[in-house]
């Protein structure tokens, strides 16, 4: 992974955009979703950036940049016509502890902005690390279609319930259930139904635990889609081997990691309405099956 992914308050970020052009435009449009206070050099600048001059959102400098300028701020996007200038003004920056990306330029980048799909407090964010733009959108243009307008408001409405939630439920744990019986109540609807799933939810937290099986002969790119939301929700992982590659992506990454812990250490923390997963060899796999009826073996294509 070239670029960690990380999402940065924007409140109080102040952040530079040297250019004026389409190229630095499009940048602006996203940047002036955010919080951040922008401002921008350039010697000339196209209707869409002297627009937003106009409305207050972005403070214009109509000049050309001089080195003293790259300084006081966390970012800059260095965007005009004169690449040789841009890859020497983040060079400048980059020394003096400003992150810089040179668009279109990932060589010369710091950090780069992926693709966005804005609802409101949920935002998902993809990247080909520079490499592929154009599948980037397509991915983008795929979950515009699937994700509803209606997370917008539905994320403020958790947003505002979340101290309410944590008042009257007092563990992780419990909070965790909380919102999984929510979602499943409410699905990604707002509506006038949300408040009586809401309160419904708090009267569905008993839960029963569950044990997952996964031996290590199983591909995890042959497992079947069901499974990718169970070991989503795991809340421990035993094992007495190390997991790797694309099954250790599929497991929730918060879940607890440790040895299998043997029968009767299993049948109290599912007693306890746990969520856990056994990963190890057939003959392991094939004793916990004899064990516990219950559990779900997930292999190439079934659960």
């Amino acid at each position: 992974m070239q670029y960690f992914p990380l999402f940065i308050d924007t409140q109080g970020l102040k952040v530079l955009v040297v250019g004026g052009g389409d190229v630095a435009a499009r940048k602006l449009e996203l940047l002036c979703r955010t919080q951040a206070t922008v401002e921008v050099i350039a010697a000339s600048a196209c209707a869409e950036v002297a627009l937003l001059a106009q409305t207050g959102r972005i403070v214009l400098h109509q000049r050309p940049v001089a080195e003293d300028d790259i300084q006081h701020c966390r970012l800059v996007y260095l965007a005009t016509n004169d690449e040789p200038l841009n890859v020497r003004l983040a060079a400048l920056a980059r020394s003096r502890g400003i992150l810089a990306n040179v668009v279109d330029n990932p060589p010369n980048c710091d950090f780069i902005t992926p693709s966005i799909v804005d609802r409101g407090r949920l935002v998902v964010a993809i990247s080909t690390a520079g490499a592929a733009p154009v599948f980037a959108r397509d991915i983008r243009a795929r979950l515009e279609s699937w994700l509803p307008p209606s997370l917008a408001p539905l994320f403020d409405y958790i947003a505002d319930k979340r101290t309410l939630v944590q008042e009257r439920l007092g563990s992780v744990p419990e909070r965790r259930r909380f919102w999984e019986r929510f979602f499943a109540l409410n699905g990604d609807r707002f509506d006038a139904a949300t408040d009586g799933h809401f309160e419904d939810a708090f009267g569905m937290l008993h839960a029963e635990g569950q044990l997952l099986l996964v031996d290590d002969e199983t591909a995890p790119g042959l497992l079947p889609i069901a499974a990718m939301s169970l070991l989503q929700r795991l809340d421990v992982i035993e094992t007495d081997q190390q997991i790797e590659g694309e099954l250790a992506e599929l497991c929730r990454r918060d879940a607890s990691r440790r040895p299998v812990s043997g029968i009767a250490a299993l049948e109290a923390e599912l007693g306890r309405g746990r969520r856990i997963l056994v990963y190890g060899n057939s003959a392991l796999i094939s004793a916990l099956k004899a064990h516990f009826p219950s559990a779900r073996h997930l292999r190439g294509g079934a659960l």
